[in-house]
């Protein structure tokens, strides 16, 4: 049971150090997420990590605090969920009363406007991080890849609802697996499966007996 309320604690500090760093709808706070959860406390694995934001852009609400609910859940069960996610949007419920307090004050101030030109340009720096680090988890053949600029011209382009896109994504990624389990081509489903080695070690012969 102690280990239960310790492992609490971790997932509950954890978030807590993430959570004021949600800026840009939550995908800045992926680079934290692959040091703290990934790296330091290993409790997932970053391939999990972009299943988890895919899965957290398709759910209703803030894509934090639904990655925070899945990794929660996934290391600690339902409880470890609602901890994660407390933990996540504690910072950011304090931080906004604080800034609602003081924003008439600040509101017009030329040195408050140069701040938030910097913080624009840094969550751009981190939301570009983050989108490399999930590509090289999510694109894993030329497929996958050609499937990845189709989708981000019809953004651009035609303007499709991101709900349009992620359903058409799921579509066509079904039916390329289908087409190549018809043909016969292998299918990745990790970027970094690792190739089986050949063995070189010769069995050794057996003694004549004499």
């Amino acid at each position: 049971m102690k280990k239960d309320w310790l492992l609490y604690l971790q997932l509950f500090w954890t978030f807590l150090k993430i959570g004021p760093i949600t800026f840009g709808g939550g995908y800045a706070m992926i680079p934290l997420i692959e040091r703290e959860v990934v790296a330091k406390r290993k409790w997932v694995k970053m391939g999990e990590v972009s299943d988890m934001f895919a899965l957290a852009g398709t759910a209703p609400g803030a894509i934090a605090v639904n990655a925070a609910t899945f990794i929660g859940h996934k290391v600690a069960g339902v409880r470890g969920a609602i901890v994660a996610m407390v933990g996540v949007l504690l910072p950011t419920f304090l931080l906004v009363l604080l800034l609602n307090l003081i924003f008439l004050t600040l509101k017009g101030n030329p040195h408050v406007a140069a701040a938030f030109q910097g913080i624009r340009a840094a969550v751009v720096a981190l939301i570009a991080y983050a989108a490399i680090k999930i590509a090289k988890t999510s694109i894993l053949d030329k497929s996958t890849f050609v499937l990845m600029v189709a989708m981000v011209v019809m953004m651009v382009v035609f303007h499709w609802h991101p709900i349009v896109v992620i359903v058409s994504g799921a579509l066509l990624g079904i039916m390329l697996v289908k087409v190549k389990e018809l043909l016969h081509i292998s299918v990745p489903h990790n970027s970094k499966q690792p190739k089986k080695k050949e063995s070189y070690i010769e069995e050794p012969e057996e003694k004549m007996s004499s």
